[in-house]
């Protein structure tokens, strides 16, 4: 179980660093869904399932709405 945890932690720290070191929303956007779904992998192996579903919705939600947004605004040449 420590080794499984240890392999969530390490993977949500990679989907941050995925998220931030690409300069592209279309391949940060891949790194941001990756590490929402280790972050609430990590929350429900941990035993608060109700947390990490709710974080799962919320976060991916509002943070699709966004990068929909800014690739809309990057698509438009006005």
């Amino acid at each position: 179980m420590v080794y499984f945890l240890s392999f969530l932690g390490v993977g949500f720290v990679l989907g941050g660093l995925a998220v931030a070191s690409n300069p592209s929303p279309y391949y940060g956007v891949m790194g941001l869904v990756f590490a929402s779904i280790v972050g609430c992998g990590w929350l429900i192996s941990l035993g608060v399932s109700l947390v990490g579903l709710v974080l799962f919705m919320v976060y991916l939600g509002g943070m699709l709405v966004v990068f929909v947004y800014s690739v809309s605004l990057a698509a438009d040449p006005f």
